[in-house]
């Protein structure tokens, strides 16, 4: 069973689909990331690591996940200039979004020697569960965007009632979705027929 969430915006970084688990419809604001199933459920979809590692994901892992997702937003926000109402991050402060991505880090496996068989071998040991290191990987894609050549390109979608984020991959492209463009074509034009028409 693949989230909506996890396949909403496929070609996107990482990093921004986490962000963009938490999307809008007409119904309003949605948060994917409910359980540690639905946590579990989405780093499998996403990630490089398999269901099977994540099946115990725990509360702590989901809470640790959302203060990660939501400091990406804050500081995609910050970023981005993004101050539409319905996409605020319950992290409001630059400084806790930082410390949030920077604890996420500490979890990152890292490249260590190690003599086996006789040889050196490059190995990189996992130092915490399947779930914290995966957000870790996360936390890590998420420096390189918002500080690397991409950090230029992350935008936020600014359709009526779009919460979501994007890397710009086109330089005409305006909205994270066809959806998110064809609705303001559309609103545009019923303006534009509406006051030839009254």
């Amino acid at each position: 069973m693949t989230s909506a969430a996890a396949s909403l915006l496929p070609d996107e970084p990482a990093p921004v689909r986490l962000m963009n688990t938490i999307w809008a419809d007409t119904r309003g604001v949605h948060d994917e990331l409910t359980s540690p199933v639905a946590l579990a459920e989405w780093l499998a979809a996403v990630t490089d690591y398999e269901r099977s590692d994540l099946g115990g994901t725990s509360q702590r892992e989901l809470a640790e996940a959302l203060l990660l997702r939501d400091s990406l937003r804050r500081l995609a926000a910050y970023s981005t200039g993004d101050e539409r109402p319905s996409a605020q991050s319950p992290v409001s402060d630059l400084d806790e979004a930082v410390a949030a991505v920077n604890a996420a880090l500490a979890d990152s496996p890292h490249t260590e020697l190690a003599l086996r068989d006789g040889r050196l071998q490059a190995t990189r040991p996992r130092r915490a569960s399947a779930a914290r290191s995966a957000l870790a990987q996360l936390g890590q894609d998420a420096v390189e965007l918002l500080t690397g050549p991409a950090a230029v390109k992350l935008r936020a979608c600014n359709a009526p009632g779009c919460v979501l984020y994007f890397v710009k991959t086109h330089p005409r492209r305006e909205w994270c979705s066809e959806g998110c463009g064809n609705r303001v074509r559309a609103a545009r034009h019923y303006q534009r027929t509406r006051k030839r028409n009254p």
